[in-house]
This record gives C-alpha cells, structure tokens and sequence, in this order.
C-alpha cells in the first residue's frame, strides 16, 4: 500500500509541474514503466464586448447605453410584405451587436425604401471588438429592417428583407 501511496505523490506533483509550467500532455518512461499525463488546455478567460465610444455633436463622449435606450426604433417597415414579392434577406453572418449608423447623431446606414447595390454596406456587427461591415451582397430596395441600433443579433438571424430589382 505505501507503494501505491508513492506513486500517487509522484504523479501528483508532475501534476503541479505540468500546471506550473503550462504543460498539457507529459509522458514518462523508466525501464518498463510507462505513464501518460494529459490535461485540457488552460481556457482562455473570454474578453468582454467591447462598446463602441460615441460623442455627440460637441465631441463629449456619450454613454453607450443612453445612445441604445434614448434612440428611436429603427426596425421598421414600408408596409406588410406579402409572401409572393419573394423578398431577399441579408442574415447575420456572426453573432455580435447590430449597429444601423457610425454614431448616435449621424444617418442610418440604410432606412426602408433605400436602394442599395451589392457593395453597399448596410450596417455593422460588432463582434469581439472587431466592427464588421455588412453588405448588402444584391441589388434592390429595402422592404423591412428587423433589428433595432444596439441590439444584439444571432448568426443566421435575418437583419433586412430586400426587394430585389
């Protein structure tokens, strides 16, 4: 028994070696023992979102969250679309947080009854503080937006329905 009791010290303190040391897998051999350690790999700690700064007018920053509750909605549609328009739909390609404009004073990227082109960016998702932009990837104009400035989306989640040229 006071073997057993060795062995597992040992093995324990190759345990604290392979923690101190950052190690994820060790393999000892002496004569015809043989032992294999592996662990998981140290997770990562997940940063948090980062928040875009605006400023207003004057140049003063504002906080992020009076700019999400104090603006206006900006999930809007021209009218109720019916199914047989076969309207187009730019999903979200991450999950990350819907941004319509640059900042809480400037103009929406696109608003409903706009035109756009392929190439032409119609929001922001930002995702693990990288702002991705998002194009419309068709020609038409937009019928619906579904997602309101701030609001934190899902990949897949449709974002704009387009009436396609």
């Amino acid at each position: 028994m006071a073997q057993k009791d060795t062995d597992l010290q040992k093995i324990k303190e190759i345990i604290e070696i392979m923690e101190r040391n950052g190690l994820v897998e060790v393999e000892i051999k002496h004569g015809d023992d043989k032992i294999f350690l592996k662990r998981c790999a140290p997770q990562q700690p997940i940063p948090a979102a980062a928040v875009p700064i605006y400023r207003d007018r004057s140049g003063s920053i504002v906080d992020p969250a009076d700019v999400v509750t104090s603006e206006p909605s900006f999930a809007k549609t021209a009218s109720v679309p019916s199914k047989q328009e076969n309207l187009e739909e730019i999903k979200s390609p991450i999950v990350g947080t819907f941004y319509a404009k640059t900042s809480p004073d400037s103009e929406p990227y696109v608003d409903v009854g706009s035109h756009v082109e392929p190439q032409t960016l119609v929001c922001i998702i930002e995702a693990m503080k990288v702002m991705n932009e998002i194009k419309a990837e068709t020609s038409g104009t937009i019928a619906e937006i579904l997602v309101t400035n701030g609001q934190a989306v899902e990949y897949g989640q449709v974002l704009f329905r387009i009436k396609p040229d």
